[in-house]
């Protein structure tokens, strides 16, 4: 397979795995659609982290994926928020500004450049933004910022977006110092063992065990658990992980990532055919700015 289609693979099956634990796992607690999301990979990538041959880590990998965890679990948490509360087509086009974060933070502390074409694909991802909102610049042109700010998924996945855009460069890091297909499998897995074990301590703590607590805990839902999504959820996630590696290894990343935020499109397709949104020609428009946008930057880059 070219690096092509298997980025598009990643893009789709990254906007699948979202659909389903948003149609299957919102009536759940944030904390339990993560851990539903952490743990169903294992099945999948723990056959394979031990068939294929470790590299040699180093002082500097174990520390990096040490930072990287906590970091992985707030977002985590704030995604599952996100695509609990509202809608697809409003939530997940707000992960495009992720780079534009990236681009913003080396120009604000390190004093790097920011080149004509990332200038203007940070100018087409907020238009982008402004476009998820735009029939209510009919009431006034800042209203579309407004209906951004009041609707909590598209603020909690800015939030999502700057810690995606630490977690991003610390997980090149980790890659440097390791291997990209030990990682991508020992990560997942890892971070699947750990987020039950973080949420529940969490929870435990903080007094809830014998209410939201409860809701962690999948053997005691109300009704069947959706144990058929569960599975489709840890293969989705797990082709996504192994398709993002293999195309990642035969393309410059800038061109892999810009194919695989086309995610952000098919998301919006996913909310308008599974879940009727509504106002779907706008939000198209706007996440294939944002689209646009990234790869602007990450060309430029």
């Amino acid at each position: 397979m070219s690096w092509f289609p298997a980025a598009i693979l990643t893009a789709l099956t990254t906007a699948t795995g979202d659909a389903i634990l948003k149609a299957r796992f919102s009536h759940l607690s944030p904390g339990s659609m993560a851990i539903a999301r952490s743990t169903a990979p294992i099945p999948f990538l723990l056959p394979l982290l031990f068939a294929i041959s470790w590299p040699n880590t180093d002082p500097i990998f174990w520390q990096t994926v040490a930072l990287l965890l906590p970091l992985e679990i707030s977002a985590l948490l704030l995604y599952m928020q996100a695509l609990k509360v509202s809608p697809l087509s409003l939530s997940i086009p707000f992960l495009a500004f992720s780079p534009v974060f990236i681009v913003l933070t080396g120009w604000l502390i390190l004093g790097e450049e920011i080149t004509p074409m990332g200038f203007l694909g940070i100018l087409c991802t907020v238009v982008g933004a402004y476009v998820l909102h735009i029939k209510a610049s009919r009431e006034g042109i800042f209203e579309p910022l407004k209906a951004i700010a009041r609707e909590q998924g598209s603020r909690l996945m800015l939030v999502v977006a700057g810690i995606y855009s630490i977690t991003s460069v610390l997980g090149k890091k980790a890659i440097q110092h390791s291997d990209p297909v030990f990682f991508a499998c020992f990560y997942f897995v890892l971070l699947g063992l750990v987020v039950p074990i973080s949420i529940g301590t969490i929870h435990w703590l903080s007094g809830d065990s014998h209410s939201e607590g409860r809701q962690l805990d999948p053997l005691s839902q109300k009704g069947p658990y959706p144990w058929g999504a569960w599975w489709a959820v840890g293969l989705f996630q797990s082709i996504m992980v192994l398709s993002h590696m293999w195309a990642i290894h035969l393309v410059a990343a800038a061109y892999m990532i810009t194919v695989k935020r086309t995610s952000l499109i098919f998301s919006v397709i996913y909310g308008k055919l599974i879940f009727k949104e509504q106002e779907i020609g706008q939000r198209l428009a706007g996440a294939a700015l944002m689209v646009l946008g990234v790869g602007l930057i990450l060309i430029a880059g």
